[in-house]
């Protein structure tokens, strides 16, 4: 069976970071190992971490990349890919979490269907691991639609290396939206990326993370489109207004899904 590097960058909060790892160590696909990031010039975190490993069976399927100094999720992915020698890549941020099959479920389906990259639906769940809304995936995503909407969950992907090895494709080195510009990157050599939809991981949503940041996400929301995907002034503001248009939808999904529950 072919092996997966599960890349996690980590800054802070040590105990949704073990809940991650616990879920991927939990996995009935057995055929992986795990890198972790640490993107933290305060060391702190790195000696529970490696006291945490000390005491778990299944030590050696983790590894510890130091970096020297603070980098950013998206970089700290970089050194991830690059240091991955797997057929294929999955990432899974440090406070997200994974059902049991989800590596199964998505590996046979990314060997059936001859993929390069595949994403799922998922919940969203809050900073007490309490449901509030989800994301259901298309079956097909083509560039027109991811072009006026994000619609693929991070932490959700499996793609094959060589994706990035070959083509060269990396995250950019932004603080919001870097998943987003590699999506766009990498469906105009696809074409097509495929959804599986089955909630097959937990996104949790922190009031303090960079992504609820609206105005930062805004500017490089605009950066997107007029630096890496090379739009006009004009094209890239009305990209960005559908963008924003399509959040607020979400947003409105939300807060409707998040009082049903």
């Amino acid at each position: 069976m072919p092996y997966v590097t599960i890349i996690i960058p980590y800054k802070t909060n040590f105990k949704y970071l073990i809940s991650a790892l616990n879920s991927v160590l939990k996995q009935s696909y057995k055929f992986f190992k795990v890198l972790i990031i640490y993107d933290n010039e305060d060391r702190s975190d790195f000696f529970k971490l490696k006291k945490f490993l000390s005491k778990i069976k299944k030590k050696n399927k983790i590894s510890i990349i130091l970096n020297k100094k603070n980098l950013g999720a998206g970089e700290s992915r970089n050194v991830g890919i690059q240091n991955s020698h797997s057929k294929y890549v999955a990432f899974l941020d440090s406070d997200d979490l994974w059902t049991k099959n989800k590596l199964k479920i998505q590996i046979n389906f990314m060997k059936k269907n001859r993929l390069q990259m595949s994403h799922t639906s998922y919940y969203i769940v809050n900073s007490n691991n309490k449901i509030i809304s989800k994301r259901e995936v298309k079956e097909k995503l083509l560039y027109n639609d991811l072009i006026k909407s994000c619609d693929i969950g991070l932490s959700t992907v499996v793609l094959e290396t060589k994706l990035f090895k070959k083509k060269k494709i990396y995250f950019p080195n932004i603080s919001t939206k870097e998943d987003y510009v590699l999506w766009l990157k990498i469906i105009k050599k696809l074409k097509i990326i495929k959804g599986i939809d089955l909630k097959l991981a937990r996104y949790r949503r922190s009031k303090n993370s960079l992504s609820a940041n609206k105005i930062l996400a805004l500017k490089n929301g605009y950066k997107i489109y007029r630096e890496y995907m090379k739009f006009s002034i004009f094209k890239s503001f009305l990209s960005l207004i559908i963008l924003s248009v399509n959040y607020l939808k979400k947003f409105i999904y939300d807060f409707y899904n998040n009082h049903k529950l």
